[in-house]
């Protein structure tokens, strides 16, 4: 009976949850697994369905578990420090990239196919849909014959920007024109497309602190200069900072991501989105919106993206198929009500078109279904991945060691004993054969020199345990040595 005795003196909701308890601790039970449902548990433990709900609300209660609406209960995570970090306060001036080596060695790091990838954001490889992304293109391609291999126009095949329009009408309610979408090489190219459509070189573009290293690589390279505003690890952007810093800085655009963010996987509340537009509306300034991560927050609760909360005029939303479905497609998307022409025109001129084979494969994998029935499967495996992740930090690294507590996507932020080097750690991770993200990378002035970004979107192997078992020895050698150095 599992160990369940009725004739001891002990309750059996208590025995129940020695049960459970023993479990967790022997790691058979891992944090995010499913507890058995209370019906098979009642049947495999031989107690009633009440004897093991009270067990499961006590170790709710406890903080062992946790209950999700129609859907069980589950092994809660144990944070390394469950508070979220901050981030840095201090108002900084509109700066160019000051780490570019350092990220042009993260990029050489990441893509090494025999380095333990902790340093990529690749959420969809957790539960890749390689399978039936391989079907649909091959029927595609049986349907479609040479039409397939041509040329598609513009701004994109109609059947994906249909597709795409339906997709914002089905999940957020958004009302949006097939005509006010262009197709894109991914989201790097879409957000290059709205930042050349609203800015010019030497203008200045607001981000968030610590934002994508995407971002601020294509501010520089443009010829434009980052200034960065303070950002809550709960609610994004902070609307008095980025009040103070329109009024001390000539700033022409705002490159943020509301709906999910990298790397603090934060999602700004409605409200404060609504403020967000309307106080950028005031000052004639434009909002390029990343969403690339939007559709996966954990509970599947899709934010609604701020260009659908207020005015579109100065609002272009940019999205991808890349974290969600297939990197290697390279088929993102701008949404822009007032731009598109400009967009478009650019779009010309630098890459003409988007590969016409990977938007039809991806229209039919929208079109079918298929994509909804995959986020569905994928999000809970992320969930998953974040909860082992951030307890295998809790357990390995030093006890000052502060995460985040992201609602989505596929990193985790670290912020590591104050004294430690994060590029330092990067050089002895990549000869010890893992590849992590040093925080230096998130910011244009290379601010956050003890933070690093740790990937959870692969599959979970045993290769990712040992790496971040290592990872956090190390820190905890560094942290010693550096100590010791002081002393001396």
């Amino acid at each position: 009976m599992l160990g369940i005795d009725k004739q001891c003196d002990t309750f059996l909701y208590r025995q129940v949850i020695d049960l459970i308890t023993e479990n967790i601790t022997a790691g058979t039970l891992l944090p995010g697994d499913r507890l058995p449902s209370l019906r098979k548990m009642s049947k495999t433990a031989g107690v009633s369905i009440p004897t093991v709900r009270q067990a499961y609300i006590e170790l709710e209660r406890q903080r062992r578990v946790e209950s999700r609406p129609q859907s069980g209960f589950y092994v809660r995570h144990r944070a390394a420090n469950d508070i979220v970090l901050p981030t840095r306060t201090a108002t900084a001036a509109p700066a160019p990239l000051r780490c570019r080596p350092l990220m042009e060695r993260v990029y050489d790091g990441v893509n090494r196919p025999d380095l333990v990838p902790l340093g990529i954001a690749n959420p969809c490889m957790a539960r890749p849909a390689a399978k039936t992304l391989h079907r649909t293109m091959k029927r595609i391609m049986a349907r479609a014959e040479e039409r397939s291999l041509g040329y598609a126009s513009t701004l994109g095949e109609p059947s994906l920007r249909r597709q795409i329009a339906y997709h914002y009408l089905d999940t957020v309610g958004a009302p949006v024109e097939p005509g006010q979408i262009c197709i894109t090489n991914g989201g790097q190219e879409a957000l290059l497309l709205a930042t050349m459509a609203v800015a010019s070189p030497g203008d200045v573009i607001a981000v968030e602190t610590p934002t994508y290293h995407g971002m601020l690589e294509l501010i520089d390279s443009l010829g434009m200069l980052a200034v960065e505003v303070e950002t809550c690890p709960e609610e994004g952007v902070t609307l008095s900072e980025l009040q103070r810093t329109l009024e001390d800085h000539p700033v022409k655009a705002c490159m943020f991501s509301t709906t999910l963010g990298n790397p603090l996987g934060v999602t700004m509340p409605d409200e404060h989105r609504r403020e967000l537009v309307e106080l950028l509306q005031k000052h004639d300034v434009a909002l390029i919106e990343d969403d690339v991560y939007g559709d996966l927050r954990f509970d599947a609760i899709r934010p609604v993206p701020a260009q659908f909360l207020g005015s579109k005029a100065r609002v272009l939303t940019c999205g991808s198929f890349s974290k969600t479905a297939a990197p290697g497609y390279r088929i993102g998307w701008v949404v822009s009500d007032h731009h598109i022409d400009d967009i478009a025109r650019l779009k010309r001129a630098i890459s003409c078109s988007s590969g016409f084979l990977q938007q039809l494969t991806l229209a039919d994998f929208l079109a079918s279904g298929d994509y909804s029935r995959h986020l569905k499967s994928l999000r809970p495996v992320l969930r998953r991945n974040a909860e082992r992740m951030s307890a295998l930090v809790a357990e390995h690294f030093p006890a000052e060691t502060r995460t985040s507590r992201p609602v989505g996507g596929s990193v985790l932020w670290l912020e590591l004993p104050r004294q430690l080097d994060a590029e330092r750690l990067f050089d002895d991770a990549i000869a010890a054969g893992i590849s992590i993200a040093p925080g230096h990378i998130f910011s244009p002035c290379a601010c956050y020199t003890n933070f690093i970004r740790l990937s959870f979107g692969h599959p979970w192997q045993a290769s990712t345990e040992n790496a971040i078992q290592w990872l956090g020895e190390r820190v905890s050698q560094l942290a010693a040595g550096t100590n010791q150095d002081r002393e001396h």
